[in-house]
């Protein structure tokens, strides 16, 4: 037994060696560990810079359970402490979060005017599956929470599924997203408060497509989606705009490389701003592995840009210092 104890402890040394802060490369599809040594559980992410941090929210699952929202923080990408469960499930059975129910695709955000970190997220009611399609709200006095749920709606009587947000560069949020059963794209701009819809509400386009991802570059908004095929990966799209209220052009499929064409077995979740990097972006994506979903892993991915257009090629390894200056 002593043996094996030790072992086991070499076994723990050499992990965390390799997980050092000196890793300085991102793997796509990898296992990827947090500072604990235990794979990092934050599935249909996304991520926010606060005051000199990155922090990393997403879906907590068991092998098939939606237990909550993990955060995570960094300050390099790479190495990832684990804060702890963001929002957690109720134990109230009537609560609107409660077990059973689903809560995917957290996004964090920060209103500077009430100083409230704010969590939106697609919310879908205990024991119901996939009928309520909602958006649920959270706030917390810091990044790393714990959030306190606030309520859940359908943004001006619309389904709310696949969603994100976004702040624009006036300080002005919008919500992207999934309705009318996934086959209408949506964006609605969101109160000052960060914490209801507006009705300033617009269909994108229709075109059964999920999973938005976007980011803005040089007065152009570009925005990956995915189409609507359950867990299977399938082909990703570029739609690009000079206002987030469109009209959106169709620009076709970004991605490059093997498997290109089932966006490397993956699913758009999130376009990272790298700090102090111009013009340097990460695509983010889910490899959902639907017989256990924990183990599902991330891929990220620099974005180029060639002849004025995003693309997004694979690579086995890659670093920030790819994007150069």
């Amino acid at each position: 037994m002593k043996i094996i104890r030790i072992a086991s402890l070499l076994l723990a040394l050499v992990t965390y060696a390799n997980l050092s802060p000196a890793q300085t490369e991102f793997e796509p599809g990898a296992v990827w560990y947090d500072d604990q040594g235990q794979v990092i559980n934050a599935h249909g992410g996304g991520l926010l810079f606060d005051q000199g941090t990155y922090y990393w929210f997403g879906e907590k699952r068991g092998k098939s359970a939606s237990e909550g929202v993990n955060v995570y923080s960094s300050k390099d990408l790479h190495s990832w402490k684990y804060e702890g469960v963001a929002l957690a499930k109720s134990t109230d059975p009537a609560s609107e979060i409660a077990t059973n129910g689903l809560m995917e695709r957290p996004k964090v955000i920060y209103n500077p005017k009430t100083r409230k970190y704010v969590m939106w997220f697609h919310l879908e009611l205990p024991g119901q599956g996939y009928k309520a399609a909602r958006a649920g709200v959270a706030v917390s006095d810091k990044a790393t929470g714990p959030y306190q749920y606030v309520k859940s709606f359908r943004p001006n009587g619309h389904m709310s599924r696949d969603m994100t947000l976004y702040v624009d560069e006036d300080g002005s949020a919008y919500q992207i997203y999934s309705a009318r059963e996934n086959y209408d794209l949506r964006i609605v701009k969101l109160t000052d408060d960060f914490l209801s819809a507006t009705t300033q509400d617009t269909l994108l386009f229709s075109n059964h497509r999920e999973a938005p991802a976007i980011f803005k570059k040089e007065g152009k908004y570009y925005l990956i989606t995915s189409g609507c095929t359950g867990w299977a990966p399938n082909a990703a799209a570029l739609h690009t705009a000079t206002s987030l209220f469109g009209p959106w052009e169709l620009l076709g499929d970004p991605m490059k490389g093997p498997q290109a064409n089932i966006t490397f077995d993956g699913q758009s979740t999130y376009i990272l701003p790298v700090q102090g990097k111009k013009d340097a972006y990460i695509f983010m994506a889910d490899r959902w592995n639907p017989k256990d979903l924990k183990d599902s892993r991330y891929l990220w991915l620099p974005i180029q840009f060639k002849d004025n257009q995003p693309v997004v090629e694979w690579k086995d390894r890659w670093s920030l210092a790819d994007f150069g200056h």
